[in-house]
């Protein structure tokens, strides 16, 4: 290699790749001194000094003058050295500059590649360090390509990261040159390769940064965000909690006409937001969460019960569980329990439903047939009547066929009593 190539080699790593002057100055020392060791046998009595600015470097053999050589690594005679028409004495020290060449091809090949790969570590572990004190932050970049599993996505260096399918927002679509907004989410190296850094658009910590840039007062901590939860495209509540009285907190996230919050939910593809003030209040917190479903009573049961009963009206129940029991749901992440939504009927109608409960079906029910409907809302068997087959199948999570012999029995039930 010569001296040239050096030089361009040089140029290429200080111009190109993102390190510091000293790594890099430590980096080609550690490399040349490699090499010197596997064609000398030590490195020990070798000076390198590197020029990255002009693109070179020089390497000087210092050697020992003595009568007779015993290693000849670290001493050097001094008829050898007097031969060259210097004028040594013995004990003093002979520097001899050493070329590259000395070096021989696959030398100089291995102190290109041992260079190139040092640099390349440097690199991946950079780029590690650098998103790895990000997750949890928000990032903007640039779609390059899409595929069915995941999209990449480029960082103003040209570094990538990676947005899977499972982390957007069910619905989602970009294409080439889009501008993507999501959380960082995780960082990982495998098998040496360049970091796989994962981001994501489904995670609670998205919207709650969401919030902190739309809503000045979550920013300055004036607001403070108690807890999000989100069923991704769908709906999503957020607790939050002002320790400022003059502050309203809701309204402040919503912002006036919803100026504020409007932008977040066009970001989520139209999810349906709910800002509640928060509260170590359990039940007056399920009451907020579902709002603005009336509930009759709560039943939190003991610390190890890991379900929560609440009783409503019959015209109350649809409001409480919503669509597909996506607002039951998250009311129940809420507070970190399972949320069982029961009827309870007015008072003119408890002796007419008593004999009715579907409890009393268990012997041609299966048990976990009647909890299903049960956690819906439906107690008895009118009122699992009173729904469409097809609304029962959805919100239970149940076969076709499974509802339709339900009904059957339940209706069999009644004809039998006229």
């Amino acid at each position: 290699m010569e001296k040239i190539e050096l030089k361009d080699a040089f140029a290429e790593f200080k111009n190109q790749k993102n390190i510091d002057r000293p790594t890099m100055m430590g980096v080609l020392e550690d490399v040349f001194r490699t090499q010197i060791t596997k064609t000398y046998g030590s490195a020990d009595n070798f000076d390198i000094i590197i020029n990255i600015d002009k693109g070179d470097c020089e390497i000087y053999w210092n050697r020992e003058v003595v009568e007779e050589v015993e290693d000849p690594n670290t001493e050097i005679s001094l008829e050898e050295v007097n031969a060259e028409g210097d004028d040594y004495e013995i004990g003093e020290t002979f520097a001899k500059k050493v070329e590259l060449k000395d070096f021989g091809r696959r030398g100089i090949l291995n102190i290109r590649q041992n260079l190139q790969g040092r640099i390349m570590d440097i690199e991946k572990a950079n780029l590690y360090n650098k998103y790895v004190g990000k997750i949890g932050e928000i990032f903007t970049g640039e779609v390059y390509q899409t595929w069915a599993k995941e999209v990449l996505i480029l960082d103003e260096d040209g570094n990538e990261l990676r947005l899977p399918k499972s982390e957007q927002i069910p619905g989602e679509h970009f294409k080439k040159n889009d501008t993507v907004r999501a959380i960082i989410k995780s960082v990982e190296m495998k098998n040496n390769t360049t970091p796989y850094i994962v981001l994501s658009r489904t995670t609670p910590e998205f919207l709650e940064k969401l919030f902190e840039q739309e809503v000045p007062e979550i920013y300055d901590g004036l607001i403070t965000i108690k807890k999000v939860v989100r069923v991704p495209g769908e709906r999503a509540k957020v607790a939050v909690e002002s320790y400022d009285e003059r502050i309203d907190p809701i309204g402040a996230c919503i912002g006036v006409k919803g100026s504020r919050i409007i932008g977040i939910v066009r970001e989520l593809r139209n999810e349906n937001i709910d800002v509640l003030q928060w509260t170590s209040n359990t039940q007056l917190l399920i009451q907020r969460a579902l709002n603005p479903a009336k509930i009759s009573s709560i039943v939190l049961g003991g610390p190890e019960d890991d379900k929560i009963k609440v009783y409503m009206l019959p015209d109350e129940v649809k409001k409480g569980i919503g669509k597909g029991g996506c607002n039951i749901r998250l009311a129940g992440m809420l507070v970190g329990k399972e949320i069982e939504v029961w009827r309870e009927l007015p008072q003119d109608e408890v002796e007419e439903e008593e004999d009715v409960l579907l409890e009393e079906f268990d012997d041609v029910i299966e048990k976990w047939i009647i909890e299903k409907l049960q956690h819906i809302g439906c107690d008895t068997a009118k009122s699992v009547l009173a729904l469409s087959a097809e609304d029962i199948a959805k919100r239970a999570d149940l076969e076709d066929e499974t509802v339709a012999e339900i009904i059957e029995i339940l209706r069999a039930e009644f004809e039998d009593e006229e």
